[in-house]
Protein backbone atom coordinates (compact mmCIF):
# COMPACT_ATOMS: atom_id res chain seq x y z
CA UNK A 1 0.00 0.00 0.00
CA UNK A 2 1.11 3.55 -0.74
CA UNK A 3 0.33 6.20 1.84
CA UNK A 4 0.83 9.92 1.47
CA UNK A 5 0.57 12.43 4.25
CA UNK A 6 0.09 15.96 2.99
CA UNK A 7 0.70 18.40 5.80
CA UNK A 8 0.47 22.17 5.80
CA UNK A 9 3.46 23.84 7.43
CA UNK A 10 7.10 23.05 7.90
CA UNK A 11 8.10 20.76 10.73
CA UNK A 12 10.59 22.65 12.89
CA UNK A 13 11.01 20.85 16.20
CA UNK A 14 13.80 18.27 16.26
CA UNK A 15 11.98 15.95 18.67
CA UNK A 16 8.94 15.78 16.37
CA UNK A 17 11.14 15.08 13.35
CA UNK A 18 12.88 12.28 15.25
CA UNK A 19 9.60 10.72 16.37
CA UNK A 20 8.14 10.84 12.87
CA UNK A 21 11.29 9.35 11.36
CA UNK A 22 11.16 6.49 13.86
CA UNK A 23 7.56 5.63 12.96
CA UNK A 24 8.24 6.00 9.23
CA UNK A 25 11.10 3.53 9.61
CA UNK A 26 8.82 1.09 11.43
CA UNK A 27 6.09 1.57 8.83
CA UNK A 28 8.44 0.78 5.94
CA UNK A 29 7.87 -2.96 6.35
CA UNK A 30 4.11 -2.51 5.87
CA UNK A 31 3.67 0.34 3.40
CA UNK A 32 5.42 2.91 1.29
CA UNK A 33 4.88 6.24 3.05
CA UNK A 34 5.60 9.67 1.65
CA UNK A 35 5.27 12.91 3.61
CA UNK A 36 4.62 16.08 1.62
CA UNK A 37 4.97 19.47 3.30
CA UNK A 38 2.85 22.28 1.89
CA UNK A 39 3.83 25.88 2.58
CA UNK A 40 1.48 27.57 5.01
CA UNK A 41 0.20 31.11 4.68
CA UNK A 42 1.08 33.71 7.32
CA UNK A 43 -1.72 34.33 9.80
CA UNK A 44 -2.59 37.04 12.26
CA UNK A 45 -4.76 37.01 15.34
CA UNK A 46 -7.27 39.51 14.01
CA UNK A 47 -8.20 37.87 10.70
CA UNK A 48 -11.85 38.08 9.69
CA UNK A 49 -13.82 35.19 8.18
CA UNK A 50 -13.19 36.37 4.62
CA UNK A 51 -9.43 36.57 5.17
CA UNK A 52 -9.42 33.10 6.74
CA UNK A 53 -11.34 31.69 3.76
CA UNK A 54 -8.88 33.25 1.31
CA UNK A 55 -5.94 31.84 3.26
CA UNK A 56 -7.47 28.35 3.36
CA UNK A 57 -8.18 28.52 -0.38
CA UNK A 58 -4.52 29.32 -1.12
CA UNK A 59 -3.42 26.35 0.98
CA UNK A 60 -6.09 24.21 -0.71
CA UNK A 61 -4.59 24.99 -4.13
CA UNK A 62 -1.24 23.70 -2.91
CA UNK A 63 -2.82 20.58 -1.44
CA UNK A 64 -4.85 19.98 -4.61
CA UNK A 65 -1.70 20.02 -6.74
CA UNK A 66 -0.56 16.86 -4.91
CA UNK A 67 -3.83 14.92 -5.00
CA UNK A 68 -4.08 12.17 -7.56
CA UNK A 69 -7.47 10.92 -8.76
CA UNK A 70 -6.66 7.28 -7.98
CA UNK A 71 -6.43 7.68 -4.22
CA UNK A 72 -8.66 7.48 -1.17
CA UNK A 73 -8.60 10.81 0.64
CA UNK A 74 -8.82 11.06 4.41
CA UNK A 75 -8.85 14.56 5.87
CA UNK A 76 -8.02 15.14 9.52
CA UNK A 77 -10.67 17.51 10.85
CA UNK A 78 -11.74 18.30 14.39
CA UNK A 79 -15.38 17.98 13.28
CA UNK A 80 -14.67 14.63 11.60
CA UNK A 81 -15.90 11.25 12.74
CA UNK A 82 -14.30 10.19 16.01
CA UNK A 83 -12.50 6.93 15.37
CA UNK A 84 -10.51 4.45 17.38
CA UNK A 85 -7.22 2.87 16.39
CA UNK A 86 -9.10 -0.30 15.51
CA UNK A 87 -11.51 1.66 13.29
CA UNK A 88 -8.63 3.30 11.44
CA UNK A 89 -7.06 -0.12 10.93
CA UNK A 90 -10.33 -1.47 9.54
CA UNK A 91 -10.71 1.50 7.20
CA UNK A 92 -7.17 1.12 5.83
CA UNK A 93 -7.61 -2.63 5.50
CA UNK A 94 -10.96 -2.20 3.72
CA UNK A 95 -9.40 0.21 1.25
CA UNK A 96 -6.64 -2.29 0.50
CA UNK A 97 -9.09 -5.20 0.26
CA UNK A 98 -11.29 -3.40 -2.25
CA UNK A 99 -8.47 -2.28 -4.53
CA UNK A 100 -7.41 1.13 -3.24
CA UNK A 101 -3.65 0.91 -3.20
CA UNK A 102 -3.11 4.60 -2.44
CA UNK A 103 -4.41 6.47 0.62
CA UNK A 104 -3.74 10.16 1.16
CA UNK A 105 -4.13 11.83 4.54
CA UNK A 106 -4.34 15.62 4.80
CA UNK A 107 -3.45 17.66 7.88
CA UNK A 108 -4.31 21.33 7.62
CA UNK A 109 -2.45 24.27 9.05
CA UNK A 110 -3.24 26.26 12.17
CA UNK A 111 -6.60 27.36 10.72
CA UNK A 112 -7.66 23.93 9.48
CA UNK A 113 -8.46 22.70 5.98
CA UNK A 114 -10.51 24.39 3.27
CA UNK A 115 -14.02 23.09 2.64
CA UNK A 116 -12.89 22.60 -0.97
CA UNK A 117 -10.59 19.80 0.17
CA UNK A 118 -13.01 18.42 2.75
CA UNK A 119 -15.69 18.05 0.06
CA UNK A 120 -13.37 15.76 -1.94
CA UNK A 121 -12.63 13.54 1.05
CA UNK A 122 -13.68 9.94 1.27
CA UNK A 123 -13.60 10.39 5.03
CA UNK A 124 -13.23 13.18 7.58
CA UNK A 125 -11.76 11.76 10.75
CA UNK A 126 -10.78 13.03 14.16
CA UNK A 127 -8.67 11.54 16.92
CA UNK A 128 -10.55 13.62 19.49
CA UNK A 129 -12.20 16.93 20.08
CA UNK A 130 -9.05 18.48 21.48
CA UNK A 131 -7.04 20.86 19.33
CA UNK A 132 -3.51 19.68 18.59
CA UNK A 133 -0.84 21.79 16.93
CA UNK A 134 -0.69 20.62 13.31
CA UNK A 135 2.98 19.71 13.73
CA UNK A 136 2.19 17.42 16.67
CA UNK A 137 -0.77 16.01 14.73
CA UNK A 138 1.66 14.76 12.09
CA UNK A 139 3.46 12.66 14.72
CA UNK A 140 0.18 11.37 16.15
CA UNK A 141 -1.08 10.44 12.68
CA UNK A 142 2.09 8.58 11.70
CA UNK A 143 1.97 6.67 14.98
CA UNK A 144 -1.69 5.79 14.44
CA UNK A 145 -1.02 4.58 10.89
CA UNK A 146 1.77 2.39 12.26
CA UNK A 147 -0.55 1.12 14.99
CA UNK A 148 -3.20 0.38 12.34
CA UNK A 149 -0.80 -1.83 10.40
CA UNK A 150 0.20 -3.63 13.59
CA UNK A 151 -3.49 -4.31 14.28
CA UNK A 152 -4.12 -5.43 10.68
CA UNK A 153 -1.22 -7.87 10.95
CA UNK A 154 -2.29 -9.25 14.32
CA UNK A 155 0.60 -7.87 16.32
CA UNK A 156 0.22 -6.90 19.98
CA UNK A 157 1.27 -3.25 19.71
CA UNK A 158 -2.29 -2.00 19.95
CA UNK A 159 -2.77 -3.18 23.53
Amino acid sequence: MNIEIISVGKLKEKYLKQGIQEYLKRLSKYAKVKVIEIADEPTSENMNDHEVALLLDKEAERIQSHLSPDRKLIVMAIEGKLISSESLAKQINDYATYGASKVTFVIGGSLGVSDKIKQQADALISFGRITLPHQLMRLVLVEQIYRAFRIINGHAYHK
